[in-house]
């Protein structure tokens, strides 16, 4: 099966209304679809453009702007629900900061389906930024995906760093593996693709990268934002040599497309040169001596 991703370097703007959040949302998935892509990958906290609609006191308050992001949310759901159905896409929205009824938030990215709809996966690992500033706590779902183009995973960033989470998807049937991610350093946004990588070398799949890029000097959230969006892949025949199937340009604001062939995935875990997904269990053999 092959099917065409779009993966988002997408960037922060400071929105006047509503109408024009809905408007610049309309133009991605239109511009995305109209090239063939299939699946949409958005990135981390791309939503936290929408606390510039609640003006500075708000946007300046890390607390205030979560608080007052809940009165769009359900908005923030049709739209991209009705995104999905109208172009008959899978649509990965990036991720929402969610208040839960005890009061706690998540960090939680959407999945809107072709068909209505809607499913989310949590993320597990939290940063620093998030535990100790932003008091955003960790979920506790690792999920898996089924969709037309098979079963899908999403680590979020950070999440994307750990090896176990990845597996626990891979082992259960995900091929493809989709990141949104939110850095704003280079040496973040390396980690994050190091771990991409890592990802797809270690389980001979696809592992999809999306940054949010730009500046935001309004806002106290995601004021600076660093990345390049990519498509990585296994490490061996009928993949690129450096597993870098497509790249975007640091910082520039664009899609980045790659058509992937899922079908490919379980001829190189059976036909590769080496066996790193079916090999995982070995390292369990090994003892430490000395």
């Amino acid at each position: 099966m092959n099917v065409k991703i779009a993966t988002a370097q997408y960037d922060i703007s400071f929105l006047d209304n509503w109408q024009a959040y809905q408007d610049k949302s309309q133009r991605w998935v239109q511009t995305a679809a109209e090239q063939g892509a299939k699946i949409l990958l958005f990135p981390e906290y791309a939503s936290m453009e929408l606390a510039s609609l609640f003006g500075e006191a708000v946007y300046s308050s890390l607390n205030g702007q979560l608080a007052a992001m809940q009165t769009v949310h359900d908005d923030f759901l049709r739209l991209f629900q009705g995104l999905a159905q109208q172009y008959q896409c899978l649509i990965q929205a990036g991720t929402f900061p969610v208040r839960l009824d005890s009061g706690e938030y998540h960090n939680r990215a959407y999945l809107f389906f072709a068909d209505g709809t809607v499913d989310y996966q949590d993320k597990l690992m939290m940063t620093r930024f998030e535990n100790e500033h932003w008091h955003i706590h960790s979920g506790h779902e690792l999920k898996l995906f089924t969709t037309d183009y098979g079963k899908i995973a999403i680590n979020i960033c950070y999440d994307s760093e750990f090896p176990l989470l990845a597996r626990q998807q891979v082992e259960a049937g995900a091929d493809l593996i989709l990141v949104p991610s939110c850095t704003d350093t280079l040496a973040g946004y390396h980690r994050v693709k190091i771990g991409c990588q890592a990802r797809a070398l270690e389980n001979q799949c696809y592992v999809v990268q999306a940054c949010l890029v730009g500046l935001a000097p309004w806002s106290e959230a995601v004021d600076v934002n660093i990345g390049a969006s990519a498509v990585y892949t296994p490490v061996d025949r009928g993949f690129p040599d450096n597993g870098v199937l497509a790249c975007g340009e640091l910082n520039a604001v664009q899609w980045v497309y790659a058509d992937l062939s899922l079908s490919g995935i379980a001829t190189v875990r059976e036909q590769g040169q080496v066996f790193n997904f079916r090999d995982w269990p070995l390292q369990q053999r090994a003892e430490l001596v000395g």
